[in-house]
C-alpha cells in the first residue's frame, strides 16, 4: 500500500488531482487510516489511474470515464461511447478549422488594409456605377449604427451579402436651428443581384462619377467632424479641381463588421471633382 503522497510521485497525478478523484467517486483510496485519516493507494491502482489519464487524453469527461471504468460495462456500450466521442472530435476540429480560416482571411484583409492606409495618397479616380439597397432618413449623426443595422438585416433576409463595403453617402440638407445635431444621411449596401424593395429599402444603381478625389483613412464613423474631408477639400483647391454638386460625398467603409477591431475604420472618402 502506498500513501497519497508515493502513489502521486508514482502516478504523476498531483495529490490535489486525486483527492478531486475520490470526491468525484472516480478513484476512491485503497483504504483510509481512520485514526490519522492518511489515504492508501494500492498497486493495482495504478493500472486504474493510467487509464484514466489515457483517457482524459481522448478528451473523454471525469463522467463519462467512470462509465467506461465501471465493471458491468459491455463491448457493445464501449464500441458506442468511442464512436460518439470520435464524432463530437471530428465536429470539434470542423468547427476548429472553420475558425482557422476565419482567423487566416482576417490576418489577410488586416495586411491589405494596413498596407491601403500606410500607402495613401490622394488621387482622381473614376467611381463606377453600383447595383445597391439603400436606405436614406435625416437622423442624429450618432444613430448612424440603427440604419446600417435595419439595411443589413434587410439584404441579410433576401440572401444577399452584408458585409460587402458600406456606403455613405451624405446629402446636403438645410435644417431648422433647434434641428442642427440631424444629418440626411443615406447609407448603401453593394448588391450581387437585384432584390425586393420595401417602403424602407430603395434598390437602385448608385450613378458613375467621372472623376472623384479619393483618400483612404482611418475614420470614427460616428464622429460629426471629420479631419479627412478638409484635408481633402484643401487637396482638391491646390491641385487645379474643384467640388461639384453633382453626387453627394461618399463614404466606403472597407472594414467588415466582423473584422473590425478598436473603434477606426478603413475608409475611402470620395469628393465629386471637375478640373478647373
Amino acid at each position: 500500500m502506498f500513501k497519497i503522497g508515493s502513489f502521486s510521485k508514482m502516478s504523476r497525478v498531483p495529490i490535489k488531482t486525486l483527492r478531486y478523484y475520490d470526491q468525484r467517486d472516480l478513484l476512491k483510496p485503497a483504504m483510509i487510516d481512520q485514526d490519522s485519516g492518511y489515504r492508501y493507494y494500492s498497486a493495482g491502482q495504478l493500472l486504474k489511474i493510467k487509464r484514466i489519464i489515457a483517457l482524459k487524453k481522448q478528451g473523454f469527461t471525469l463522467e463519462e470515464i467512470k462509465q467506461l471504468l465501471a465493471e458491468d460495462i459491455s463491448f457493445p456500450h464501449v464500441k458506442q461511447s468511442l464512436a460518439e466521442k470520435q464524432h463530437e472530435l471530428t465536429e470539434v476540429i470542423k468547427e476548429a478549422q472553420r475558425q482557422l480560416n476565419e482567423l487566416d482571411t482576417g490576418l489577410r484583409c488586416i495586411e491589405e488594409l494596413d498596407e491601403q492606409v500606410s500607402s495613401s495618397s490622394i488621387v482622381v479616380r473614376n467611381v463606377k456605377k453600383q447595383l445597391v439597397a439603400s436606405i436614406r432618413d435625416q437622423i442624429p449623426q450618432v444613430e448612424l449604427c440603427l440604419l446600417l443595422h435595419e439595411l443589413k438585416q434587410y439584404i441579410q433576409l433576401q440572401g444577399e451579402d452584408e458585409n460587402r463595403p458600406m456606403h455613405i453617402l451624405r446629402h446636403q440638407h438645410h435644417h431648422k436651428r433647434d434641428h442642427e445635431d440631424m444629418v440626411d444621411l443615406e447609407v448603401a449596401i453593394p448588391l450581387a443581384k437585384e432584390i425586393p424593395d420595401s417602403d424602407r429599402i430603395k434598390i437602385y444603381e448608385l450613378p458613375e462619377i467621372p472623376q472623384a478625389a479619393s483618400y483612404v483613412h482611418l475614420c470614427d464613423p460616428y464622429q460629426t467632424a471629420c479631419l479627412a474631408q478638409s484635408q481633402l477639400t484643401t487637396w482638391i483647391s491646390k491641385n487645379g479641381y474643384r467640388p461639384t454638386d453633382q453626387a453627394p460625398i461618399r463614404e466606403i467603409y472597407l472594414t467588415a463588421d466582423k473584422d473590425i477591431y478598436g473603434k477606426l475604420l478603413t475608409t475611402e472618402l470620395l469628393i465629386p471633382v471637375e478640373k478647373l
